[in-house]
């Protein structure tokens, strides 16, 4: 009897080369007890001292954290850039960086309109006939303001806002603009890629990919410690110098 194989199966028995690398990485900011309906009737009748919880109490809190992202931008002297539906930030941001003349900062501030869970009062009935107000999440279009900024250490990134209760965040590391520092002659210390094999030809011929692609310095040390037939291609992520 011949068991069906799967595709992984096959390519495991060819493969002879194998490189990893980071793509993406981003971190989520966000509060854990703001993310089920006990935690914010608790935020906003135990820590606030309201009677109840209800959507209409996070308007207020919307309003004044959007007033003051603009007063940052008005009192830093930031572009605010509106970003249309299907525009590429990366492009934008590109240009931006390209003439960017600090060793570190904020480039400019984005706004876009994006989907989110937000929380939302929902009116049911007891088995009595009476009708409470219930908090129940849900999928809405809110606006998110993107902070893009340019670290000496950690290269450029981008902090992003939700506008909208509990105000959750995101933090990007922009590793695909890396080219565009290095061009400016730009090379925080964990922006290296190491490529370890016991072929110097292959090697050589990744790192110079890399360092094509604009990824940071190509190191193809001949005495790195423990050697392996698998290449590593790692852009680091940590702040440790020693980056390994």
């Amino acid at each position: 009897m011949t068991l069906p194989r799967t595709a992984a199966d096959v390519l495991s028995e060819h493969v002879v080369f194998e490189v990893e690398s980071i793509d993406r990485m981003y971190l989520n900011v966000y509060q854990p007890r703001l993310t089920y309906g006990a935690g914010v009737a608790g935020f906003f009748v135990a820590h606030r001292g309201n009677r109840y919880a209800s959507t209409a109490l996070m308007d207020p809190m919307t309003k004044t954290f959007v007033a003051d992202i603009h007063h940052f931008i008005a009192s830093h002297d930031l572009d605010l850039v509106h970003f249309d539906k299907g525009q590429r930030k990366d492009e934008v941001t590109a240009e931006k960086l390209a003439g960017f003349t600090e060793a570190q900062g904020i480039l400019y501030v984005g706004r876009a309109q994006e989907k989110a869970l937000v929380w939302r009062t929902q009116r049911r009935r007891n088995p009595s006939g009476g009708d409470y107000a219930w908090m129940v999440r849900a999928s809405a279009f809110i606006n998110h303001f993107y902070f893009y900024c340019l670290d000496a250490d950690f290269g450029p990134f981008f902090l992003k806002f939700g506008t909208y209760f509990p105000y959750t965040a995101k933090l990007y590391p922009l590793t695909e603009l890396l080219g565009v520092v290095t061009a400016q002659g730009l090379d925080p210390y964990h922006r290296r890629a190491r490529c370890r094999t016991r072929d110097h030809d292959t090697r050589r011929t990744l790192n110079s990919y890399m360092d094509q692609r604009g990824a940071g310095t190509g190191h193809s040390s001949d005495t790195a410690p423990q050697p392996t037939s698998r290449c590593a291609f790692q852009s680091c992520v940590s702040v440790s110098p020693d980056c390994r």
